[in-house]
């Protein structure tokens, strides 16, 4: 990975802080993205007592705000020409519905839209890198369930754990058509399931507090570095160049839901998602 970039998104604990790690160690320049700034740079502080040549920068952003996703798609799109490698991993969950600032539900919002966001703002540093690697962590959560394109955010209806299990499945589908549609550009795109870890539960609005934050509070342990271990593998695998479109767990192709396989409402999804986010389709 030395001379690479990779961005990881929910970056700042857990297993995204766990990815980063196993990167970073690879020699990779990672550029992470956090909500909290003091969980951020409580994360990074912890990377580099732990890897001290690593190359570094984390970047704050709400996730789940549309303008904060274009705004920082945007500003790594214009400081790196190239990203290599963009990992999809923040997700919330959340047992209560809650609306966010764009009236979008929140899990909706950071755990599909913000990597369909940022990915596309990334799309010409990905194809300049390529060839580039897309990942967006899913879930097995997404069995058992269809998206209703007439509640899309479950507003008609609200139950948390399948409202989470549908942004699992979304995830899934963003990455089948994302996978269709830059084939051609030396781009590919892969989903996973970590596996069932215990990381951050919910939405944590008090780490803008101002409250102290340690490295007690970043939550990296046994369980999220084998959450991460099928995101480092298909991050850094050299023969899976050309695999693009697979939903992996514990490092092997698996099917996923035969919803997951729907193209047509992968398509659906595609046009649902741009709309909402002001994105051209």
């Amino acid at each position: 990975m030395q001379g690479k970039v990779c961005v990881i998104t929910g970056a700042s604990s857990g297993i995204g802080l766990s990815i980063a790690a196993g990167i970073g160690r690879l020699g990779a320049k990672l550029i992470l993205i956090g909500r909290a700034p003091l969980r951020c740079t409580a994360a990074m502080e912890y990377l580099k007592d732990r890897i001290p040549a690593i190359d570094i920068d984390f970047r704050v952003a709400d996730l789940s705000i549309l303008s904060e996703m274009h705004r920082i798609g945007d500003e790594i799109a214009r400081e790196e020409p190239k990203v290599h490698v963009l990992i999809n991993n923040a997700g919330v969950l959340t047992p209560d519905r809650q609306v966010t600032d764009d009236g979008l539900e929140l899990m909706f919002a950071v755990n599909h839209l913000s990597h369909f966001v940022i990915t596309d703002r990334l799309k010409h540093s990905l194809a300049a890198a390529g060839p580039a690697r897309v990942l967006n962590v899913a879930s097995e959560a997404h069995r058992g369930y269809r998206l209703d394109f007439d509640d899309l955010q479950s507003a008609q209806h609200f139950d948390g754990r399948v409202a989470y299990g549908k942004t699992k499945l979304a995830n899934i589908l963003f990455t089948r058509e994302l996978a269709s549609r830059v084939i051609t550009t030396g781009v590919s795109a892969n989903a996973l399931h970590p596996g069932r870890i215990i990381s951050r539960p919910g939405y944590d609005a008090k780490a803008f507090t101002g409250q102290t934050v340690g490295h007690d509070d970043i939550v990296i342990d046994a369980t999220t570095t084998q959450g991460a271990e099928t995101a480092l593998y298909l991050a850094t695998e050299p023969s899976l160049a050309d695999t693009t479109g697979v939903y992996f767990e514990h490092c092997r192709e698996v099917p996923p839901s035969a919803e997951a396989e729907d193209d047509a409402a992968a398509a659906r999804l595609w046009d649902e998602s741009a709309y909402i986010a002001g994105i051209e389709r």
